[in-house]
């Protein structure tokens, strides 16, 4: 790791010397801006809006918008003169609870290195840390711009995490808040409920950011000339509920599925969500019968038909082969009765 900073812990009378080094570091796969047609990269000229003219580093300076077309220029000059005097110090102000400081107000992270002699008072100060159970609340200029932050002990190294300025945090402004919600004690049992069987022990490494990782497959799968291979579809997040206690139940047995819990008594009983989703299943069947059957009846009635058609045809063919016969033997009668 590179110091990107040099300067000293002021406790008290007593002051140790320091190197400050960046704790995180993003993972984030970076890209270019490059040409489609050819691949070549994109570079952007820095131009003055009035001149038209490429400006060089040197000559930009830092302008305040007063609005209206007006501006204020500062100039390297103008921010030496602020009264940055700890901007190698690391003031410790005061010692206090650890929960008393909101993790919303934790900006960066930053490890602290004992530099020269300074180990002994360095390894001091981080096991009076420690044993107190406190954080201490410290001033520190960092690029050009005073900041609050914390120092506390990680893995034996004095960690100093800068924090945003009370000011620098949004008040929340919701209508939701001002709304008058009722939540029913069976409820909030359940989802107290839910949370424990969802307890466990936080352990970072057992989380992996997967959109990385497949966004790595694909360049690596480029670079080397072969097919991607599609990650598993992830399983559908479920439909939202209509019943929230019928919700809670699910999920709570869900979560001690997962842990290989046996469900709890009463659990293959219908919940009111099943019951309800039941009876649409059955009502739906029930409109679909009378249907059905008036269906069935047409298609019986059509299959008939034909049957009744050959029918009358093969009544009125014997009826026609019938007519001859009946007139000869009337014929044959006649002649007979006269006689």
């Amino acid at each position: 790791m590179r110091a990107i900073w040099k300067g000293a812990v002021s406790f008290g009378l007593v002051s140790i010397g320091v190197k400050l080094y960046s704790a995180t570091e993003e993972k984030d796969i970076r890209f270019h801006q490059v040409h489609r047609a050819d691949g070549g990269r994109i570079r952007y000229k820095r131009t003055c809006q009035v001149c038209g003219e490429e400006v060089t580093y040197d000559d930009i300076a830092k302008g305040y918008d007063l609005g209206g077309g007006e501006m204020v220029i500062l100039t390297d000059e103008d921010f030496a003169e602020l009264p940055l005097t700890s901007s190698r110090a690391i003031d410790v102000l005061e010692f206090v609870p650890a929960e008393q400081v909101d993790p919303i107000l934790y900006n960066k992270a930053y490890f602290l290195e004992p530099e020269g002699s300074a180990t002994k008072p360095y390894v001091l100060l981080r096991d009076a840390l420690a044993d107190s159970e406190r954080v201490a609340i410290v001033k520190v200029a960092l690029r050009q711009r005073e900041q609050l932050a914390t120092l506390r002990v990680r893995e034996g190294v004095l960690l100093l995490n800068t924090m945003l300025w009370p000011d620098e945090v949004r008040t929340p402004d919701f209508g939701f808040l001002d709304e008058d919600l009722k939540v029913r004690p069976p409820e909030l049992a359940m989802a107290s409920s839910l949370i424990d069987s969802m307890a466990g022990t936080f352990e970072p490494d057992a989380f992996t950011d997967d959109y990385r990782a497949a966004l790595q497959e694909v360049i690596d799968a480029k670079v080397e000339g072969r097919e991607v291979v599609q990650p598993e579809e992830e399983e559908a997040a479920p439909a939202a509920a209509v019943d929230l206690m019928a919700a809670l139940k699910a999920s709570v047995e869900r979560a001690r599925a997962a842990r290989g819990e046996e469900p709890a008594r009463g659990a293959g009983e219908p919940t009111p969500i099943s019951a309800a989703r039941s009876a649409q299943k059955a009502a739906k069947k029930a409109a679909k019968a009378p249907a059905k059957k008036a269906a069935e009846k047409k298609a019986a009635a059509k299959k008939a038909e034909p049957a009744k058609k050959a029918a009358a045809k093969k009544t009125a063919e014997k009826k026609a082969a019938k007519a001859p016969a009946k007139k000869a033997a009337a014929k044959k009668a006649a002649p007979r009765k006269t006689a």
